[in-house]
């Protein structure tokens, strides 16, 4: 498999995740479960199905996190020696030409994408555009509204 890129923190609430998971939730599962097949008629017993269900879903979510992190290649922003290179893990302030309007992203994995937090995927059309440049460059950005143009302000590695 291919390796995925996460920063550091992206590693660590994954890791933090699959260990609440294990720790709480799974064994709070097999309690209702138990407690379930206590009450008798498992063919019409509805706390039972539910409980089946959210354990399905808690062992997917168990195997889909232990995949991700055996398959991650986590990167240090703050250890990358990018020369002021746009990179993965760099937080990026951009303007934007037309509106005059700034913008600061963080690149970072998949799973760790994140508008709210301003951090967006290595595999966006703005990060794959952004990847390589310096400060000052203009970059073109094929978005859904048509192509945007930034101006690369700032890159720091944080």
């Amino acid at each position: 498999m291919n390796k995925v890129p996460l920063t550091v923190i992206g590693a660590e609430k994954l890791r933090a995740e699959l260990q609440h998971l294990k720790a709480v939730e799974r064994p709070a599962v097999i309690q209702a479960i138990a407690e379930a097949r206590a009450q008798g008629d498992l063919s019409e017993n509805a706390e039972y199905d539910a409980a089946k269900e959210k354990q399905g879903f808690i062992e997917g979510r168990i195997a889909d996190l232990e995949g991700k992190l055996s398959n991650a290649q986590i990167i240090d922003p703050a250890s990358v020696d990018a020369d002021g290179r746009i990179v993965f893990g760099a937080t990026v302030e951009l303007e934007d030409v037309e509106s005059s309007e700034s913008v600061v992203y963080q690149i970072v994995g998949d799973d760790e994408a994140d508008i709210k937090s301003s951090k967006i995927s290595v595999s966006s059309p703005i990060a794959r555009a952004l990847i390589g440049k310096y400060v000052g460059d203009e970059v073109n950005v094929q978005a859904p509204g048509g192509v945007r143009q930034y101006e690369v302000l700032g890159v720091q590695y944080k």
